[in-house]
């Protein structure tokens, strides 16, 4: 399974290599948990063969769900423009209705005075020629009466001609409205059933993790294969600034020499004056079940300088903070926070940046990890269904998935939420903005 999940990672990030010093630090990391991993080694030895079962029906499931939620929101908005454009062809059909009144009215009016007039005023004129300069006025009246009669009904019968037009377009709306909500129902008709399939799978992953050193071995083997996984992302853009930087140098080396001294020499400057304050004081923990939220205006600046100034990804309490011991033992910690919200509400980035990783990932769901440079990414997890892939660049505030609890190990909707910098937790609370 961890080597699926590296593979996956390399193929998002153009095929990253790991570099020797890197590795190193990895072992050391590996041979620091060994010791807490080797006394529950053989009781998941038996666990595995029925939990790998489970674990590859949930990632399966989950995965549909995300595709399904996103075919059901695609398909509602085609519901509502179907819906839009029977409204305007209906308020088409009602301007055509009363001009096609009006029009029928001043014919009328036009055949009264005609058919009251008759042929008996031509006849008196031709019979009363005393003032032959009158009657030829008079017939090109009539001329004028009749030109304007026929005007009208020309009108008339184009505008019947609308009408039918309109009118034909509406049933086909309608036609096509009633087969959309059609498939609307059996969209959410199939979802029904993919969650109850998700239910039953989670039901039996949940009976595998009763006992609680095996949910211990469990979270501690989801978080190492989560850290392989970010190390790989971190590299890999890591290397590529590298790569670039010495392009450039190649490029400008005379200028850039002497760009890098003047560098090292402000920043061993730097070193020297910042002292003890290069410790940011520690923000004070936000208490359990406090409020936070995703409104209020986004922060566009560099994410280095975004500390205190960032948004909530969604609004919601907080149900676990960031260093508390997860469940009863201190041996592990959360290195992030996890956030109650209602399931399928939108999930956004707390800053703008490039997605990194939009896949199933075992002990943290339908995960979504941003890059926004110089070593910061941002994790969100455990989610309902993705809104977004590897490669998208999204802006701040920009939804990138809905909440949801797929990963198993939580009843109720949750979003985790984490910040690296550098390769290291920190705590989210300092930087989002304080609820007071």
């Amino acid at each position: 399974m961890l080597r699926v999940l590296i593979a996956l990672a390399l193929m998002c990030l153009l095929n990253p290599a790991f570099a020797d010093d890197e590795r190193a630090q990895t072992q050391k990391q590996l041979d620091a948990t060994r010791q807490d991993i080797a006394e529950l080694k053989k009781a998941l030895g038996q666990l595995q063969e029925e939990k790998s079962g489970v674990q590859k029906d949930l990632r399966s499931t989950e995965t549909e769900m995300g595709k399904l939620e996103k075919q059901v929101e695609a398909l509602q908005k085609e519901l509502k423009k179907s819906e839009a454009e029977l409204q305007r062809l209906d308020d088409e059909k009602k301007k055509l209705q009363s001009a096609r009144v009006e029009q029928q009215r001043l014919i009328a009016i036009q055949a009264r005075a005609a058919y009251q007039n008759g042929r008996q005023e031509y006849l008196k004129l031709l019979l009363n020629q005393q003032n032959p300069e009158k009657f030829a006025r008079t017939l090109t009246y009539y001329d004028y009466l009749s030109q304007a009669r026929l005007t009208q009904l020309r009108n008339f019968n184009e505008t019947l001609r609308q009408l039918a037009e309109v009118e034909k377009d509406i049933d086909l709306q309608q036609a096509q409205l009633l087969v959309q909500k059609s498939s609307l129902e059996d969209q959410k008709a199939q979802l029904d059933t993919v969650r109850q399939e998700r239910q039953v799978a989670l039901a039996k992953l949940n009976q595998d993790y009763k006992a609680r050193d095996q949910k211990l071995q469990a979270r501690q083997q989801d978080q190492a294969d989560l850290t392989k996984v970010l190390k790989t992302i971190e590299e890999t853009l890591a290397r590529q600034a590298r790569e670039a930087e010495e392009a450039r140098q190649k490029a400008l080396l005379a200028q850039q020499e002497a760009e890098k001294r003047q560098r090292e020499q402000e920043a061993l400057a730097k070193s020297r004056g910042q002292g003890d304050s290069d410790e940011a004081p520690r923000r004070p923990a936000k208490v359990p079940g406090a409020l936070v939220s995703s409104a209020g205006q986004s922060y566009g600046g560099p994410f280095e300088q975004a500390k205190g100034k960032l948004p909530w990804p969604v609004d919601g309490r907080l149900l676990a903070r960031f260093g508390e011991s997860r469940g009863d033992d201190d041996r592990t910690k959360w290195d992030g926070v996890m956030i109650s919200a209602s399931a399928g509400s939108q999930v956004h980035a707390v800053h703008g940046g490039r997605v990194v990783f939009a896949d199933w990932l075992r002990g943290a769901g339908l995960l979504v990890i941003l890059d926004h440079g110089n070593g910061y990414l941002s994790l969100y997890g455990h989610n309902q269904s993705l809104l977004k892939e590897a490669g998208d660049i999204v802006k701040a505030g920009e939804a990138i998935a809905t909440v949801g609890n797929s990963g198993g190990g939580q009843d109720t909707p949750a979003l985790y939420f984490a910040i690296r910098q550098q390769g290291r937790p920190s705590d989210p609370a300092q930087w989002c903005r304080s609820q007071g």
